[in-house]
C-alpha cells in the first residue's frame, strides 16, 4: 500500500461542490490503479496551542477543514499515475471547477507503518499528522499498536499509520510546517475509522487513563516518541468515500 495524504481548505458553502468535483476525480485515479478515495469534512476539530489543523492550512474566515486520502497498490503506480492523471481529458473539466485554494493545499506521499484500509464503511473520521523522530520510529510503532487495540476495544473498526515517503515544500504551507518538524523528524499521517462521532468521543475522553492503566505502556510512558504539543488532530464526517465497501 502507498497513500497519498491531502489537507485542503474549502469554503462553507463549497461544501456541494467540492463533493462533486472529488467524485469526477475518483474514475480518473482509479483508471490509474487507485484502490480507494476518502474525503472527510470538519466535524469536531480544535484548536491547538502551538499546531492544529486550522493553522496547517492557513484557514481563513469562513472555511472548513477537509482530511483526505487516496491509496494506491504501491509507490511506484502512484508515481506513474501522475502524468497520465494530468493528461486526462476530464481533469481539464475538475481544474476549471476547484472550489478551493490549491495553494494552501498541504499533500505527501506516505508508506505503510501499521494496519491497512479494512473496507469498513466508515462513520466517523479521527485523522492526525505527527511529528516523530526518525529514530523513534520502531518506538512509535510498539505505541501505536498499544493505542489500536484499546480503541479496537472501545469501537474503533479501523487503524492506519503511515510514515513520511515524499513530502514536498510548499509555497504557502505543507506538512512539515504544519507539525512544525524538526531536523530528524518525519511526519505521520494516520486515522482511526469509528461507527460513529459518539463511539469516538466516548473513547476520546478516556484514552489517556486507559492508556495509562495498560501494563503496556509502562516501558513507553516516560518516554514519548513525539511532541504531543505539535500533533495536530481532529474529527471528520465522511463526505465521499470510493472503493471500500
Amino acid at each position: 500500500m502507498y497513500v497519498q495524504g491531502f489537507v485542503v481548505p474549502v469554503p462553507a458553502d463549497s461544501k456541494d461542490a467540492y463533493r462533486e468535483v472529488a467524485d469526477k476525480f475518483w474514475p480518473i485515479a482509479r483508471d490509474c490503479g487507485a484502490q480507494e478515495q476518502v474525503e472527510a469534512w470538519e466535524a469536531d476539530v480544535p484548536d491547538g496551542k502551538r499546531t492544529d489543523f486550522r493553522r496547517a492550512v492557513d484557514l481563513k474566515p469562513g472555511e472548513k477543514v477537509v482530511f483526505s486520502w487516496v491509496t494506491w497498490p504501491d509507490k511506484a503506480t502512484a508515481d506513474a499515475s501522475q502524468e497520465r492523471i494530468m493528461a486526462d481529458p476530464r481533469m481539464k473539466e475538475i481544474g476549471e471547477e476547484m472550489p478551493f485554494d490549491g495553494k494552501r493545499m498541504i499533500y505527501g506521499g506516505f508508506e505503510p507503518l501499521l494496519g491497512q484500509p479494512s473496507g469498513a464503511r466508515s462513520g466517523y473520521v479521527t485523522g492526525y499528522v505527527i511529528p516523530v523522530p526518525e529514530g523513534s520510529k520502531d518506538k512509535y510503532r510498539r505505541l501505536s499498536e498499544v493505542y489500536w487495540d484499546l480503541a479496537r476495544e472501545h469501537g474503533a473498526l479501523e487503524q492506519v499509520e503511515t510514515w513520511e515517503s515524499d513530502v514536498p515544500d510548499g509555497e504557502v504551507t505543507d506538512f512539515h510546517r504544519a507539525v512544525q518538524a524538526e531536523g530528524g523528524e518525519k511526519v505521520v499521517f494516520s486515522w482511526m475509522v469509528w461507527p460513529d462521532q459518539a463511539t469516538a468521543r466516548a473513547f476520546q475522553e478516556t484514552d489517556f487513563d486507559l492508556m495509562m492503566a495498560d501494563p503496556r505502556m509502562k516501558e513507553l510512558a516516560d518516554d514519548m516518541p513525539f511532541d504531543g504539543k505539535r500533533m495536530i488532530f481532529g474529527g471528520f464526517e465522511p463526505l465521499v468515500v470510493n472503493g471500500r465497501g
